[in-house]
C-alpha cells in the first residue's frame, strides 16, 4: 500500500506502527489537537481519522462501499507513494470521489491531462497531500519527485508533506512539516 495506515498511526500515537497490514473498509484513530495553540483561542479536539481502504477496484460496489466513509467530511489528506508515480495520479480520482465531485464512470482513473482545476474552485473542505515513503527515493531523484508533487499540491490548492512514516521527526515538533499538519487541522477544527 502507500502507507495511510502507517501515516494515521504516525499521527494519533506519535509512533511508527510495528506491523502495518492491508485496511479492509475502513479504520479509525483519534488525533488531539490543539486548535490555534499558543493563543487566547487555544482549544483542544479530538479528530476522527478514517483510513479508508485503497482498493481500486473498477466494480461499482467497491467504490459504493467506500462512499459511505465519505459522508460529511471535514478534512482529507491525500496519500501517495512518492516511489509509485501513478500512486500519485490516483490522487484526482481519489479526491473527486471523496468528495463526491466524481462524474465519471466507475474504474475510470482521472490523470493530469483529464484533471479540471475548476471542480476544485469552490471546495470548501481542507486538503492536505502527503506523500509517503521519502527514505526510498534515490537521492538522484529527489529533486524530480519533490516537483513532480509540487505541481500536485498546486493542483489541489494544498500543502503537501512528504516523509517516511518509519521516522517520527518528519513530524518532529517545530518542523516544517508540523507547522503545515497543525495549520490543516486549525482548519479542519474550525470547518467543525
Amino acid at each position: 500500500g502507500v502507507g495511510k495506515s502507517s501515516l494515521v498511526h504516525l499521527l494519533c500515537h506519535n509512533r511508527v506502527l510495528g506491523n502495518p497490514s492491508w485496511t479492509v473498509g475502513c479504520s479509525v484513530d483519534v488525533r488531539v489537537h490543539d486548535y490555534k495553540e499558543g493563543t487566547p483561542e487555544e482549544k483542544t479536539y479530538y479528530t476522527e481519522l478514517w483510513d479508508v481502504g485503497g482498493s481500486v477496484g473498477s466494480a461499482s460496489s467497491v467504490k459504493s462501499a467506500r462512499a459511505v466513509f465519505y459522508n460529511a467530511v471535514n478534512g482529507l489528506i491525500l496519500v501517495h507513494d512518492l516511489t509509485n508515480k501513478k500512486s500519485s495520479q490516483n490522487l484526482y480520482r481519489w479526491s473527486l470521489e471523496a468528495l463526491n465531485k466524481d462524474s465519471s464512470p466507475s474504474g475510470v482513473i482521472v490523470t493530469n491531462g483529464d484533471y479540471d482545476r475548476e471542480q476544485f474552485a469552490e471546495n470548501q473542505v481542507p486538503l492536505l497531500v502527503i506523500g509517503t515513503k521519502f527514505d526510498q527515493i534515490p537521492e538522484n531523484k529527489h529533486n524530480e519527485v519533490l516537483t513532480r508533487t509540487a505541481f500536485l499540491a498546486e493542483d489541489f490548492n494544498a500543502e503537501e508533506i512528504n516523509l517516511d512514516c518509519t521516522n517520527p521527526r518528519y513530524l518532529a515538533a517545530g518542523s516544517s512539516n508540523a507547522v503545515k499538519l497543525s495549520r490543516f487541522f486549525d482548519k479542519v477544527s474550525f470547518s467543525v
